[in-house]
């Protein structure tokens, strides 16, 4: 009660409409711009009753109003610190970009990357103030003049720790270049893990931990089955029995509560759910770990889900989600990355299949993270990079307010990665 009485007494804060995203989803309805679950305006409220005993309610008004008043001006960790006046993210004027790019290679497999330097100043002008650095862990040979596997068909490549090293290094001494408020903060991740060889990992990731201590809080991208990779000797996939002996460093990953991210092919065109069973059987062996399915749940340059349409042969959008959509509700510890920028040439302009996606995205607000899946060779210019965060953060625009937050806005990134920022609310 005194938390509206508060709100009745400030003739700034502004009121529910149909066209404000701040009012949650619902019959009921709070203030413009704070938090859309009931949980968080209920602590509001609840704060607002001790405020009546311990504080004038004008103190409380006024917190109420900063954060119904939208963010001026370009983001900052600021705005996502908690306990921080930061008012509300204003959908209707900004470019509804992600703020998390959990999905950025920041080596290639062969040849020169971009700058660190350089990247950094790229993330900050792009507005990415959170993002995981992975390397490739798979590396093009010494002698090699290419810079990407595709371009390079019968080139092996190989596994390989150096670009995790190298990008720990990189981010050491560019260290005091991330200490602004526009950061961006930074999570490294293990990319090198053979899953063909699991006993080699726990004493990789060990030696990584020894020389960069503390600094790696992600595993990834690992591959399951890739079929990319298969012109190139690798990628093939996992056999089944295998996998049981991944025991060892996914108990390690669980003690240091690191999530892992697998890439894993769902199929072809010819056989859509060909690799299906790899992925099931991931989620069997480790139900507690925290997995995240790369790139909308194994989808490739092989599988290109078509409209949905009465008849699902070979696979169509629509079963493409109900995919996702039993995983989700049988394994809560899974989460679905959305990087790639082929899902938004394949899937995301075309609106049979845009529509698909949405609705699996509102559907299951929490359970998404954002990312590009761009590879940083100093051969590609920065407007490459902006293209690729403009189009995998298409779909934003059309999902809910409640999925924004918690996807684009980096909430559900926060949580899988225990940091302790939060997403400011939606006005």
């Amino acid at each position: 009660q005194a938390a509206l009485a508060a709100v009745a007494l400030s003739e700034s804060a502004p009121t529910c409409s149909s066209n404000l995203a701040g009012c949650a989803a619902g019959s009921h309805s709070v203030p413009v711009g704070l938090p859309d679950d009931s949980s968080a305006a209920l602590g509001l409220l609840q704060r607002g009753i001790s405020a009546q005993r311990a504080a004038p309610a004008s103190a409380l008004a006024t917190e109420l109003a900063q954060a119904a008043s939208p963010i001026q001006g370009q983001l900052t960790l600021e705005h996502f610190r908690k306990g921080s006046p930061r008012g509300c993210y204003d959908r209707a004027t900004r470019n509804q970009w992600a703020v998390v790019d959990a999905h950025l290679h920041i080596r290639p497999f062969g040849g020169l990357p971009v700058p660190f330097d350089e990247l950094t100043q790229w993330l900050h002008r792009a507005g990415i103030l959170f993002y995981n650095a992975f390397g490739i862990g798979q590396r093009l040979p010494v002698d090699s003049n290419c810079t990407y596997y595709l371009d390079c068909p019968g080139t092996p490549i190989t596994p390989s720790i150096k670009n995790d090293m190298f990008n720990a290094q990189a981010v050491l001494d560019e260290k005091a270049l991330m200490s602004t408020v526009l950061g961006p903060v930074v999570t490294l991740s293990m990319s090198f893990p053979d899953l063909d060889h699991p006993e080699k990992i726990v004493p990789q990731m060990k030696l990584l931990d020894k020389e960069f201590p503390g600094m790696f809080g992600w595993m990834g991208e690992l591959n399951v089955v890739k079929q990319a990779l298969f012109n190139n000797s690798q990628g093939y996939p996992v056999p089944l029995d295998i996998m049981n002996h991944w025991a060892p460093f996914m108990q390690e990953l669980r003690e240091k509560d690191i999530a892992v991210g697998f890439h894993s092919d769902l199929g072809n065109d010819a056989e859509p759910l060909k690799y299906l069973p790899l992925m099931d059987k991931i989620l069997e062996l480790y139900p507690d770990n925290k997995i995240v399915w790369l790139h909308l749940g194994g989808l490739s340059l092989q599988l290109n889900p078509l409209p949905p349409v009465l008849l699902a042969a070979p696979l169509y959008a629509d079963e493409h989600a109900d995919i996702i959509r039993e995983r989700l509700r049988r394994h809560p510890n899974l989460m679905i990355d959305l990087a790639w920028d082929v899902l938004y040439k394949e899937l995301y302009t075309d609106p049979k299949k845009r529509k698909v996606y949405v609705q699996l995205l509102d559907e299951f607000p929490t359970r998404f993270i954002p990312g590009t899946d761009f590879v940083a060779a100093v051969t590609k210019p920065e407007e490459e990079y902006r293209l690729e965060l403009n189009q995998t953060s298409d779909i934003f625009k059309d999902v809910s307010d409640v999925a924004f937050r918690n996807i684009a806005l980096g909430e559900n990134y926060f949580r899988l990665r225990s940091l302790d920022y939060s997403a400011p609310p939606v006005c």
